[in-house]
């Protein structure tokens, strides 16, 4: 049984844990692994967004900078420019959390401004230190993720002599920084950072190994949703990967995430409703997409 934590969004504290929350992807950007392109104008991101928020997504997570191998950097303004629009809308249209994608404190706070109730860093602010005072200043949340290297070489050959406690060592330190910006331990998610930084055995070992995240004692975040080690395993393209998907987010809810990041998000409802049923969770039968903020 996963540990229970409480989270304040919005002023409000809620319950992770009870049962597996899904984080829907919104990329606004031309070059994405998976959905490159799809979304780049800002009314079909936002109808999108609203399709996944419809399809039963807890949270949705919008980015306007693609972090595959060999993708361009994005200045802070261009990528204001992808994502702010998007979020104004969805925040207009609907009342779903919505997260923000980015490694920048510019493009956080202008998010934030726009509606954004979450910050998403790859980097576990190692990229821009600035980040983590703005998100303390603004008592949110924010996701740390595992990786190693700058934005061009996070997806050079990786070594490692023991994955999983290097993983946790390396995020250890990612909450340290954060702690020493005054963000509160209670509003830090980690997330172990699949295919980032990692050839498909160290991402399957991760995903073994998950349980060991829970040492860190903050909830956890995992998106393995289309990687190349489903592709790996399986070879198949991105697009015929949502079984290996489903096997992957299975894995994640056995093994303690609070929070699966996916871009299947209908299907992918169904794989975590099942997982924690088995699991025992009691929220598990129950009908609502959205999370219920208590008073």
């Amino acid at each position: 049984m996963r540990r229970l934590y409480s989270l304040r969004v919005r002023g409000r504290e809620t319950v992770l844990g009870s049962r597996t929350w899904l984080m829907g992807v919104l990329n606004v950007t031309p070059d994405s692994f998976s959905d490159g392109g799809l979304h780049l104008a800002t009314d079909a991101a936002i109808r999108h967004g609203l399709d996944l928020f419809a399809a039963g997504a807890d949270i949705v997570d919008v980015g306007g900078e693609s972090t595959r191998p060999g993708a361009v950097a994005q200045s802070p303004q261009a990528e204001i420019r992808r994502v702010v629009p998007v979020i104004t809308g969805l925040r207009q249209c609907s009342a779903g959390l919505l997260s923000v994608d980015t490694t920048k404190s510019d493009v956080a706070r202008a998010a934030l401004d726009a509606g954004a109730d979450i910050v998403n860093d790859i980097s576990g602010l190692g990229f821009d230190p600035a980040l983590a005072g703005l998100v303390a200043e603004r008592g949110v949340p924010i996701v740390l993720m595992h990786l190693r290297g700058s934005f061009h070489d996070i997806h050079r050959q990786p070594r490692y002599d023991d994955v999983m406690g290097e993983v946790c060592t390396e995020l250890a330190q990612a909450v340290e920084r954060a702690l020493r910006g005054g963000v509160a331990r209670s509003q830090i998610v980690v997330d172990p950072g699949i295919g980032f930084a990692k050839a498909a055995p160290h991402s399957l070992e991760v995903l073994r190994r998950l349980p060991e995240l829970a040492s860190l004692r903050c909830p956890i975040l995992v998106g393995p949703s289309r990687k190349s080690f489903i592709g790996t395993v399986l070879e198949r393209p991105v697009g015929e990967r949502i079984w290996g998907t489903a096997a992957a987010v299975a894995a994640c809810c056995f093994g303690g995430a609070h929070i699966v990041r996916v871009h299947d998000v209908a299907e992918m409802l169904q794989v975590v409703r099942v997982c924690d049923a088995i699991a025992g969770a009691p929220a598990a039968v129950a009908a609502p997409a959205l999370v219920e903020l208590a008073p």
